[in-house]
């Protein structure tokens, strides 16, 4: 499946085989095995595969993946949100740092990669949102991942960081005994 370039994106290959996309949102680079080879003609990039091996159609799907991301990235960028559910929990960031209050005996602090852009958001009455930007999406997904393993969502009362419009199954408390 080729992937097209967007205007304003531009993609080069290096003979050892490392691609770097540079666009408005910013430039990533990611080498790619020598097996797989890097086609790029009139804004399409395409990828060949030696043979129809196993081992091959599974690199030509990974690299043709990881190079579409890239060129999303750098062109449109990706975007988390995340909700903080519980009382008393804050979350407040100062440049690439986030300082988070989530019910522990001290606060957490939490710094970010330079390629992540934050904002958090406290009004009245309603949850701390957190939003994460970045033209690189597996340094988002990561950090996006370890702020929610710092108090995963419980299942009683539905507690804790979870992504905007994730679905907690809520289990039933204790049953009073007769």
């Amino acid at each position: 499946m080729p992937i097209h370039l967007p205007a304003g994106v531009e993609l080069k290959v290096s003979p050892e085989n490392m691609v770097s996309v540079k666009g408005p949102k910013g430039e990533l680079q990611q080498a790619v095995n020598p097996a797989i080879s890097v086609v790029v003609e009139g804004g399409v990039v395409t990828l060949q595969r030696p043979t129809d091996a196993k081992e091959h159609k599974a690199m030509h799907g990974l690299y043709r993946a990881l190079i579409a991301n890239m060129v999303k990235g750098v062109s449109e960028g990706f975007k988390t949100v995340q909700e903080v559910i519980g009382v008393g929990y804050k979350v407040q960031a100062t440049g690439n740092v986030m300082e988070m209050d989530l019910g522990y005996s001290h606060k957490i602090f939490f710094e970010l990669a330079p390629e992540i852009h934050v904002e958090t958001v406290t009004e009245k009455g309603k949850n701390p949102v957190i939003t994460m930007t970045s033209c690189d999406k597996q340094i988002l997904g990561q950090a996006a991942a370890k702020i929610r393993s710092l108090r995963k969502p419980e299942p009683y009362k539905g507690k804790g960081i979870r992504f905007k419009g994730e679905e907690i199954r809520k289990k039933a408390g204790k049953a009073a005994a007769k």
